[in-house]
């Protein structure tokens, strides 16, 4: 993972360390510059470090920032959402998906595991007889890119500010795009 610091602003504050609350604004690009996400006229990511609430990369990469720090960072498909698992693209009858909507490729479908536990899947290829399924993260065996800035460390629930998914609380930041797990 390599990162780049492009400024440090305010020495007064303390850096981060595992187990802060740290609130984060984001936007994270792929290799060639296409934007997957950002926080952006919304709220900032919030977690817990040390709560394996974000993918590793990206908790790594904030690591011994400052609030007003900003950096850009690149973290490596295999500290992100791993390599492609080609074990997790498979084929279902049609048969076995509900008749409406038609399916489509690029079209998200959410599947349960014998625990009850749901798993997105995107459909990547369709046949006659039989449609194709990818359960691997969107993400997988991409590099991503982010261009960070800390904008709070350990402050006070502010219940004027939400972050994150809309409810700053400890598990807040796994909805939240491309950042949470």
């Amino acid at each position: 993972m390599a990162n780049t610091k492009t400024k440090t602003a305010d020495k007064s504050h303390p850096e981060v360390k595992k187990g802060d609350k740290v609130k984060v604004h984001y936007t994270g690009k792929l290799d060639d510059g296409t934007v997957f996400d950002s926080s952006e006229g919304r709220n900032p990511l919030c977690f817990t470090t040390g709560n394996n609430e974000v993918i590793p990369g990206f908790e790594n990469g904030i690591e011994g920032m400052k609030v007003k720090d900003k950096k850009t960072i690149k973290i490596n498909s295999d500290d992100a959402y791993g390599p492609v698992i080609k074990e997790l693209v498979l084929e279902v009858p049609r048969a076995k998906l509900p008749p409406k909507p038609e399916p489509q490729i690029g079209m998200q479908l959410v599947m349960r595991d014998p625990t009850g536990r749901q798993i997105p899947a995107r459909i990547v290829k369709v046949e006659k007889d039989k449609v194709t399924l990818d359960l691997n993260h969107p993400l997988a065996g991409k590099n991503l890119h982010f261009d960070l800035e800390i904008v709070g460390i350990n402050e006070p629930d502010d219940e004027e500010e939400e972050c994150g998914c809309g409810s700053c609380h400890d598990n807040c930041g796994g909805c939240n795009g491309g950042c949470g797990q």
